[in-house]
């Protein structure tokens, strides 16, 4: 799936890959929908074991969010998944598809952008990021920072990807960063 994309799971090959027959598979799902589904929750576990689960460990507020952000750059290289991403795939090839699988990946990219709200929402609460700052526009930018990662890794093959995309995210906190102001009277409350 990593590699072939979503459209290119067939029971016959991923039968093969786990040593059953292509009915015995079929006989586990449904449809082919239903594997590529199931496979999508297989990939959420990898993240939620390579990329939150250790970003969860560090403290809370800025700390927490910059784990998570060093974490999710380059996790599939990390987790086995050479051809990169499933879900940042799925989000091109099933961007004007009707399907389950669609409905499958907008409901695990919103509670991906759920997460990433509530980390912003917290380094903001700490005063680690200033008070007025646009949520929503920085998660809007840090999910492009992602995607133009995973374009310059996977399509690309840009060696200096993962330090292009630590440069942009960088960039995208100094200027969500408080005013020194801002910062002092966070302090003194």
């Amino acid at each position: 799936m990593s590699q072939a994309g979503l459209a290119g799971v067939t029971l016959g090959v991923l039968a093969d890959q786990v040593g059953m027959s292509k009915s015995g598979l079929f006989a586990h799902f449904k449809s082919k929908e239903e594997v590529q589904i199931e496979l999508l929750e297989h990939s959420a576990e990898s993240a939620t074991e390579w990329v939150v689960a250790p970003a969860m460990r560090a403290a809370e507020g800025l700390p927490r969010l910059q784990a998570l952000v060093a974490n999710w750059l380059g996790w599939t290289r990390r987790a086995g998944l050479p051809g990169g991403c499933p879900v940042a795939a799925g989000f091109f090839e099933f961007d004007d598809i009707a399907s389950p699988v669609r409905d499958k990946i907008l409901a695990m990219e919103s509670e991906w952008r759920g997460l990433l709200t509530g980390l912003v929402r917290q380094a903001v609460d700490r005063g680690h990021l200033r008070s007025d700052l646009d949520i929503a526009q920085f998660i809007w930018e840090l999910s492009g920072i992602y995607l133009s990662h995973h374009v310059a890794y996977r399509f690309l093959r840009s060696p200096d990807a993962d330090k292009r995309a630590r440069i942009a995210f960088e960039a995208l906190l100094a200027r969500a960063a408080p005013a020194p102001a801002e910062k002092r009277r966070k302090r003194t409350q």
